[in-house]
C-alpha cells in the first residue's frame, strides 16, 4: 500500500482532519466525537496564544484510493521547549490504521519538522495547549472519554514503540461513586481538626465573585505546580478566560476553596462531566448545538458524573488535612438526595506526584483510566528522563 502525506492548509483538509476518527472509530461504540470547534481552536493563531512563542503544522495522511487513514499534528511551544534538557517538541492529535508503514510515515513528517526547528526530542501524544486538555497516549481503561480527553485504540501504543518512543510519565485518571463508604476514616479526622482551626475555611466558588476566585486560583496554582516541569505559570487573564468559559455550565458546589487566614491555599475545582451531552451533538456546537446542549443539561439534566479538573493544595500546607477539608465542603452537598452526580472522575494525576495519588486513594478513588505521554529523542544515546518527582 502506498501513502501520501497532505499538509493541512485548506477548508477541504481540515474537514478531511476532523473526520479522520469519525472514519478510524465508526465501530467502536465508547469513542465520543470531540467538538469540531474544540479542535479547530487549538490551531487557530486568534484562540490559541501559544502561536506567540511557538508554531503547528498538521497532515493527513491517505491510501493510495485516495481514503483517509491517519492525521497528526507537529507543534513547538517556545517556552516549554527551553525547560527540558534538550529542546523539545510535540505531536498530538494523532490517528492511523493499524499499519506501522502508514505510522512511522506520521512520524518520520514529524521528526524532520521539528528538527528543521532546531528540537531534539518530541513528546507524544501532547496538546499544543495546557495539560488538562488532549495529553497522553490511552494504554488502560478504555472506558468513554472525558471531555477534551483522549481516546485510543489499543494498538497505538505498538506504533509508538516500535518506532521508538519510550515512556517519559504516566498519567491516572481515578473513579469514585458518590458513597461516603468508599472514603478512608483518616480523611473524616483530618477534615475534623481543621474544622475545629478557626483560622483554615473552605468555601464554595461564587458566580458573582469570579475576579477574587481567578486571583485565588493563580495564587494556589502557581505554588502548587510551579515546580513541575513543563508547567507554565497561570496569568489572571488565563484564570478568568478559563472561568469564563465554564461559567454557563458551572456549579458552585463542585467549587470548593481552601483558605488559611483569608490567604488561597488549595482547591478543589469540578464541573459537570460534558461529554454525556457532547456524545449526542455530532461534532457541531453551532447554535443549535448550543441549545440543544443547554436543554441536556437543564432539562433532561444527562450530567450524572462530576469532572474533577485541578485538585492541590499549596507545599505549606500540605499533610495538614486541608485535602480531607475540601473533600468534606463536597460531601456536605453530594450527600444530599438533591445532588444530580453518581461518580466523580478525577482528570488525571501524574506518576510524578505521588502525593495527590495518595490522597485520592484515601478518599476511596481507584484508577480507572491510565494515559501515558512519551518522548522520542532524535539522538538514540540519550535516555529519557522522566520529571522530576514532587512530593
Amino acid at each position: 500500500m502506498q501513502y501520501s502525506l497532505i499538509k493541512v492548509n485548506s477548508k477541504k483538509t481540515k474537514r478531511e482532519f476532523l473526520r479522520v476518527p469519525v472514519i478510524l472509530y465508526k465501530n467502536d461504540p465508547n469513542w465520543i466525537r470531540p467538538l469540531d470547534n474544540d479542535i479547530e481552536s487549538i490551531f487557530d493563531p486568534k484562540k490559541n496564544k501559544r502561536f506567540r512563542h511557538g508554531k503547528a503544522i498538521r497532515w493527513v495522511l491517505k491510501d493510495e484510493k485516495g481514503m483517509c487513514v491517519g492525521r497528526v499534528a507537529a507543534f513547538i511551544d517556545g517556552k516549554v521547549a527551553k525547560t527540558n534538557e534538550q529542546p523539545t517538541g510535540g505531536i498530538g492529535f494523532f490517528e492511523c490504521i493499524n499499519d506501522p508503514k502508514a505510522a512511522n510515515i506520521i512520524f518520520n513528517a514529524c521528526k524532520g519538522w521539528l528538527a528543521q526547528q532546531g528540537m531534539e526530542a518530541m513528546d507524544g501524544p501532547i496538546n499544543f495547549g495546557e495539560r488538562d486538555r488532549w495529553w497522553g497516549l490511552l494504554i488502560d481503561g478504555f472506558y468513554q472519554p472525558n471531555y477534551c480527553m483522549d481516546y485510543h485504540h489499543g494498538y497505538y501504543k505498538t506504533l509508538f514503540e516500535d518506532y521508538g518512543f519510550k515512556p517519559y510519565f504516566y498519567q491516572y485518571t481515578y473513579h469514585l461513586p458518590v458513597s461516603d463508604k468508599y472514603i478512608d476514616p483518616i480523611i473524616w479526622e483530618k477534615a475534623q481538626r481543621i474544622a475545629k482551626n478557626p483560622d483554615y475555611q473552605v468555601r464554595c466558588i461564587s458566580k458573582k465573585s469570579l475576579e477574587k476566585f481567578a486571583d485565588d486560583f493563580v495564587t494556589i496554582y502557581n505554588k502548587a505546580w510551579g515546580r513541575y516541569t513543563g508547567v507554565g505559570k497561570m496569568t489572571k487573564p488565563q484564570a478568568m478566560a478559563m472561568l469564563n468559559q465554564i461559567k454557563p455550565i458551572m456549579d458552585e458546589r463542585l467549587m470548593q476553596f481552601a483558605y488559611f487566614n483569608d490567604e488561597p491555599i488549595g482547591f478543589l475545582i469540578m464541573i459537570p462531566e460534558l461529554n454525556q451531552v457532547v456524545k449526542y451533538l455530532n461534532g457541531n456546537f453551532n447554535l443549535w448545538g448550543k441549545l440543544k446542549m443547554m436543554y441536556l443539561l437543564k432539562v433532561r439534566k444527562v450530567c450524572t458524573k462530576a469532572l474533577g479538573l485541578v485538585f492541590g493544595v499549596i507545599p505549606q500546607h500540605q499533610g495538614k488535612g486541608v485535602e480531607g477539608a475540601l473533600i468534606k465542603g463536597l460531601t456536605n452537598w453530594a450527600f444530599k438526595n438533591s445532588f444530580p452526580y453518581k461518580e466523580i472522575e478525577m482528570n488525571w494525576i501524574g506518576d510524578f506526584n505521588p502525593a495527590m495519588r495518595k490522597v485520592v486513594d484515601q478518599i476511596g478513588a481507584k484508577v480507572r483510566k491510565t494515559h501515558v505521554t512519551l518522548r522520542y529523542m532524535f539522538d538514540h544515546a540519550k535516555e529519557v528522563t522522566p520529571p522530576r518527582r514532587v512530593s
